[in-house]
């Protein structure tokens, strides 16, 4: 966390291998195109027609409004969706009409703080949970949404851009109140895509399509594998996962 492409130069020259490097050596900067946000948004848009609403107008929150939040929400935004509310470390801000997300990039990019935009009521960093929207969208810490305050959350689709956002059991009240969650080791893979292109000498524009259809792909898979399983999305991707790498460790010695 907190890392961009200067600190995996500085990586990569301490002990000569890293990936997500500036671009001036060699390197595809996958915080600086938003090649997780990408990849949310490719996965939020496979799973809408499992959803009783339409991307275009869709109301978004964003937990967290860092390297992967302000692209989840620039990338969606390109989409129709309206980013209502976001959050950063200080402070959460709620605007029901809609966040001009160019803006807010702009400040946060100038080393200001979501509190900062001047037309959207401000709040506590807390109350994030409890904006009413869509696509709810956590970008930050672990165990952010728990049993004691999942009852909060009213939203109708999570794409989980943070890692482990969740706990296990306020996944399962969420599913079971009919909320779709969309596993994070799916839905936030853009980055790690993008890494991989780079090591084996790829492309910016090779990543950029790669992310889009493998989690395309991947999304689409999991939820029709949860639907006829009558499972949870996590518990169908990791079953794809491990079937994955069983099958491949078949042509290993």
């Amino acid at each position: 966390m907190g890392t961009d492409e200067r600190c995996m130069a500085w990586i990569k020259d301490e002990i000569g291998r890293a990936v997500g490097l500036p671009p001036e050596i060699g390197g595809i900067p996958l915080d600086e195109i938003g090649a997780t946000g990408l990849g949310l948004r490719a996965s939020v848009e496979a799973s809408i027609k499992y959803c009783d609403f339409d991307l275009k107008g869709a109301r978004v929150v964003v937990q967290g409004f860092g390297s992967v939040g302000k692209h989840a929400a620039r990338f969606l935004g390109e989409k129709g969706a309206v980013l209502i509310a976001a959050c950063d470390s200080r402070e959460t801000i709620f605007n029901p009409k809609g966040i001009d997300v160019e803006r807010l990039i702009a400040l946060k990019n100038s080393g200001k703080n979501v509190r900062d935009y001047a037309d959207a009521q401000r709040l506590d960093t807390d109350a994030i949970i409890d904006i009413e929207c869509e696509i709810w969208i956590p970008a930050a810490r672990p165990d952010v949404v728990r049993k004691d305050n999942v009852a909060r959350l009213k939203t109708k689709l999570v794409a989980q851009g943070a890692n482990i956002p969740f706990t296990p059991d306020a996944k399962k009240i969420l599913h079971d109140r009919g909320t779709l969650i969309l596993p994070d080791f799916i839905a936030n893979a853009g980055g790690v895509i993008c890494a991989s292109v780079e090591y084996h000498g790829g492309t910016q524009a090779q990543a950029l399509e790669t992310i889009e259809e493998k989690i395309r792909r991947n999304t689409e898979e999991v939820l029709a594998s949860a639907k006829n399983a009558n499972s949870l999305p996590r518990q169908a991707a990791v079953a794809l996962a491990e079937a994955r790498v069983r099958k491949a460790m078949i042509y290993q010695k």
